[in-house]
């Protein structure tokens, strides 16, 4: 009962957060953060009220509700796998790859840079292990903040679309780093080097995701033949990514290998698959995305209720977390900006396509969750914390403004939630931003 009312609760108040938030031409993702800080343990929380639904006592009442962020997940990149349409992959498929690889390459090797730096001047604020450990997590990209912005603006354009390939790709690459990277630290603070654990596990839950996701999807499409209401096939739709989700979340070990999945991998190959060999996946699609709404409300406000305010009273995570974040920052932007202009994107494109990569959450906490192995473990959960508060509250807005510079976003958000943007009536109308792609 409790349950129904936090979730209720959640809703509610993210939703009526969006009305002040566009008030103030914020995203709606910022507001929905903000209700979730308000409702969690360090504010609402904290009143006592827990027990009759209103707010969360402690983060491990939010922790109990996980299911649910998951379960958005895996919907999130199940929609971001419909990007990779075979007449997408060959307008900017190799141009993507090569961005995505490189951006977030260039990230971790200034991240490693400016944090070993900081273990040299100090030993005592920082380990080697951690510092090379943050500059892979450094790689991860959130998104899930970057498609809700996409979607509230209805942004449409060549920014748009490569960066949603961009974002999708990030997850592989950097899910690569952190392993590798990982396995180093270990090495570094056990002096026993494991080739298995380096090379061979990312490489196996790589290879496992994509097989699982492409089985699924296909899965899904043979089993939508036999029907042709539009409900059931979204019932349909809604019980394989379930599914996806499901086997994405087993993890065992066989003769000493740990064998997993990822679920945004898993999740992706099977909507790319899905809508590659299926005529009707985009109207299919659009009523997955209408169901799904909520869910992605309620992703975000668990996510600001998972926001641990703590941390901003401790001097030493606060000191590692601000060169984090400004490395990191540095990193995406001039990743992004040298890879774009090695592709030879436009300079709408490489002046902007950074800062919509800014935004971190799930992926890289799960990283850090990762990372409390190591001896000072607990600093780069922190460090990571933090910087998961300042980009989700910052990186909506800063995706928007990179948008709406790039002319794939209507700057007075006066569009119809029910009408797509049309990016090309707008940019002749402006009569800027025309350089092609």
């Amino acid at each position: 009962m409790l349950i129904l009312i936090q979730i209720s609760i959640c809703l509610i108040g993210g939703l009526m957060m969006s009305r002040i938030a566009k008030l103030l031409k914020l995203p709606a993702v910022t507001a929905y953060l903000v209700a979730g800080l308000l409702l969690g343990p360090f504010c609402i929380g904290a009143l006592g009220l827990s027990g009759f639904g209103i707010g969360f006592g402690s983060l491990e009442s939010v922790a109990s509700l996980d299911i649910l962020s998951q379960t958005a997940l895996g919907f999130i990149a199940f929609t971001i796998g419909n990007e990779f349409r075979l007449e997408q992959l060959k307008q900017m498929g190799a141009k993507a790859i090569i961005i995505g690889i490189l951006q977030a390459v260039i990230t971790t090797v200034i991240v490693d840079a400016a944090l070993l730096t900081l273990h040299f001047i100090n030993p005592s604020l920082i380990s080697v292990s951690s510092a090379i450990t943050l500059g892979a997590i450094a790689s991860a990209t959130a998104p899930a903040a970057t498609l809700m912005v996409v979607r509230q603006y209805k942004a449409d354009g060549p920014m748009t679309k490569l960066l949603l390939l961009v974002v999708a790709i990030d997850d592989a690459v950097g899910l690569i780093l952190f392993s590798a990277s990982f396995g180093i630290a270990k090495v570094l603070e056990s002096g026993e080097i494991s080739l298995v654990t380096i090379i061979l596990e990312p490489i196996i839950e790589i290879v496992l995701s994509i097989l699982l996701g492409s089985l699924v999807g296909l899965a899904l499409f043979l089993i939508e033949k036999f029907f042709h209401s539009r409900s059931k096939r979204l019932s349909i739709s809604i019980a394989f990514v379930f599914l996806s989700i499901g086997i994405s979340l087993l993890e065992f070990d066989i003769g000493g290998i740990r064998v997993g999945f990822s679920l945004l991998l898993v999740c992706m190959m099977c909507g790319t698959l899905f809508c590659n060999v299926c005529d009707f996946s985009e109207e299919l699609m659009g009523r997955v995305d209408s169901w799904t709404a909520p869910l992605f409300v309620l992703f975000f406000v668990l996510s600001g209720a998972e926001l641990d305010l703590e941390i901003l009273s401790n001097p030493l995570v606060l000191l590692v977390g601000i060169v984090y974040i400004i490395f990191r920052s540095l990193g995406k932007y001039f990743g992004a900006f040298s890879s774009c202009a090695m592709t030879k994107c436009s300079k709408t494109i490489r002046n902007n396509l950074g800062i919509t990569l800014l935004p971190q959450a799930g992926v890289a906490l799960g990283m850090a969750l990762t990372a409390q192995q190591l001896s000072d473990g607990h600093t780069v959960r922190n460090v990571v914390l933090f910087s998961v508060l300042v980009y989700e509250l910052i990186g909506p807005a800063l995706t928007k403004r990179a948008l709406i510079s790039a002319g794939e976003i209507i700057p007075e958000n006066k569009t119809s939630a029910r009408t797509p943007n049309n990016p090309v009536k707008k940019i002749f109308h402006i009569g800027e931003h025309t350089d092609k792609a």
